[in-house]
């Protein structure tokens, strides 16, 4: 069928309910429309679901929910899971806790205990949930910090870490093999209730999840010598940080910790930000005013499902605040982290930094300095959380800590996923270790650029939407590969690495490698001066992501030369476009 049949077939079908109808038959005659929500399923990708709320095969609504659980449900019954139960979260978002019960009624229909959680909760909490509930698989109903018309469906695995190979293609196949929705099972909540195959969840594994976060903590002395002198402002941009990040903050002693009202309560609007990033100057508006009327340490911002945290540190110096990329809060946890377990224990000889191939360089550096292995993956948290997997089951390799650049780090193993709570009670401690010492966290970010170099990282990212878009940037792509650039801007490119063909050249010797991570679509460059350039389609967005990073010698120059590389790689965008 084409995608006028489909879209005809919703409106006749008895299955379809008369409110999913009437919002098709708003769109009649809107040609685009009913092709941009029938000319394609909703993908389901190595991320799961993510896509635009609203009526038709392409778009996030209880049908393609039910469809991808049922996928799903028969995965787990192949692999022969199903004892076990999947653990089910959701954000603040527009359906959120509509698509979780679908989610939970539709395995619950296949004889697969869901164990869904009382209201809202953050993504680290159901990665914790999956394992600590001895689950064979977990779900998160959310779209991250995407704009508020957007939903989202993560798959995670027993493991608690997203979806990786095997696992990836073997779901991806079956939610394949689902065309017709009336194959799609569901049940009433109370018979699957009645069944003990419904089982709400809550406060036993919040405490738990709390318990956890705390055992990180490396400097109680620091928190109570400094509880009354430091100075938090926390926003959880509508979403679901805000009872967790308040209590670990409350529990450790911390006494001043102000919220900011505005945007302290759920609501899966976000009005008051166009979209709720955290990387965003916006999201941080409110909360600077608030931390200028307060005299605050610190401003920490956490994404709607809580695993990205966005930070603003006070310069004492200026009373600025300057802001932290997740290259650099990502940076100044490990040093913190690393630094101060070597201190206080010392070191394993098997202990490992992870971070992704898209960070920045100034793990390499950190890792150097302490004598630890750094490991680089593929883009996603889920393969760092592969590693720690991979630590588990070999007895090889001791995890210190994980980020990437996209503002998510891990400290523990409680999670397989970016944690931005436990990164929130972790920058506090760490403020308050260094503010014992007469230092603010911007000193701290200081000194390591002293010791390690003024590395600086960005991404220039375009939004290339609907058909036409894919294909730009599929042709994009494969314009770089064919015909691989030897110089970018001011930096002779060293080496190349294709990570979709597997192979690493070194320019200057001809040498040929394998880069010996799975395949994906991304091409690296190395440059000169210890510089880089890292080109990937968004797995998430219709976008295509340049990412780079340099080297300086001193914050000038290197703000200089990130501006410099920044411009020519618009440049060469251009060209392309």
């Amino acid at each position: 069928m084409d995608y006028k049949e489909v879209y005809e077939s919703w409106l006749s079908n008895p299955y379809f309910d008369e409110k999913t109808k009437e919002e098709l038959r708003g769109i009649a005659g809107d040609e685009n429309e009913i092709k941009e929500r029938f000319y394609k399923e909703l993908e389901f990708g190595t991320a799961g679901l993510r896509g635009i709320i609203g009526a038709g095969t392409n778009r996030m609504n209880i049908y393609t929910v039910r469809k991808t659980t049922q996928g799903l449900a028969n995965y787990i019954l192949s692999v022969d899971g199903q004892s076990k139960g999947v653990a089910i979260a959701y954000d603040s978002r527009r359906m959120s806790p509509e698509f979780a019960n679908e989610a939970a009624l539709c395995l619950a229909a296949n004889g697969i205990k869901a164990y869904i959680f009382e209201s809202l909760r953050p993504t680290p909490e159901l990665s914790y949930a999956v394992r600590k509930l001895g689950c064979i698989a977990g779900i998160n109903i959310t779209a991250s910090h995407n704009p508020p018309e957007y939903n989202g469906y993560k798959v995670y695995w027993e493991d608690g870490a997203q979806i990786t190979p095997p696992h990836d293609s073997g779901i991806m196949a079956e939610v394949g093999k689902v065309t017709d929705f009336a194959e799609v099972k569901t049940m009433p909540r109370e018979e699957a209730e009645k069944a003990g195959l419904y089982q709400v969840i809550g406060q036993a594994v919040d405490d738990s999840y709390m318990a956890e976060l705390k055992s990180q903590v490396l400097h109680m002395d620091s928190i109570q010598e400094m509880a009354d002198q430091l100075k938090i402002v926390y926003t959880p941009l509508h979403g679901t940080g805000n009872i967790p990040a308040r209590r670990v903050l409350k529990e450790l002693g911390f006494n001043h910790v102000y919220v900011v009202k505005e945007q302290e309560l759920p609501d899966g609007e976000f009005p008051t930000v166009s979209y709720p990033n955290p990387e965003a100057e916006e999201a941080f508006a409110l909360g600077l005013k608030l931390a200028k009327e307060v005299d605050a340490d610190l401003v920490l911002a956490t994404d709607p499902d809580a695993d990205r945290l966005g930070v603003r540190v006070k310069d004492a110096k200026t009373g600025e605040y300057h802001t932290l990329t997740g290259n650099m809060s990502g940076c100044l946890l490990a040093d913190y982290e690393i630094g101060q377990k070597k201190a206080l224990k010392g070191l394993p000889e098997d202990g490992a930094l992870i971070t992704t191939i898209v960070s920045t360089n100034m793990a390499g550096a950190i890792a150097r300095y302490y004598g630890v292995k750094l490991i680089e993956v593929l883009t996603g948290f889920k393969y760092i959380g592969q590693q720690i997997l991979n630590f588990e089951t070999s007895g090889k390799g001791t995890y210190l800590f994980g980020f990437e650049e996209s503002y998510g780090c891990l400290i523990g193993t409680h999670a397989r996923d970016k944690d931005a709570i436990v990164a929130t009670m972790a920058l506090c401690e760490a403020a308050a270790y260094y503010k014992s010492k007469g230092m603010t966290l911007w000193d701290a970010m200081i000194q390591m650029y002293e010791r390690y170099g003024y590395y600086k990282d960005d991404i220039k990212s375009i939004t290339l939407k609907g058909i036409e878009g894919l294909a730009k940037i599929q042709e994009i792509m494969d314009t770089l590969r064919k015909n691989p650039p030897k110089q970018i801007g001011a930096y002779k490119v060293t080496a190349t690495r294709d990570y979709k063909e597997d192979k690493i050249v070194n320019l200057a010797t001809g040498e040929t490698g394998t880069t010996g991570l799975p395949s994906s679509n991304v091409l690296y460059y190395d440059l000169e001066d210890d510089a880089w350039l890292c080109v990937r389609p968004s797995g998430t967005e219709p976008k295509i992501k340049f990412y780079y990073g340099i080297k300086g010698t001193s914050l000038e120059d290197a703000d200089a030369k990130s501006e410099a590389m920044g411009k020519d790689v618009l440049d060469m965008i251009q060209k392309m476009l």
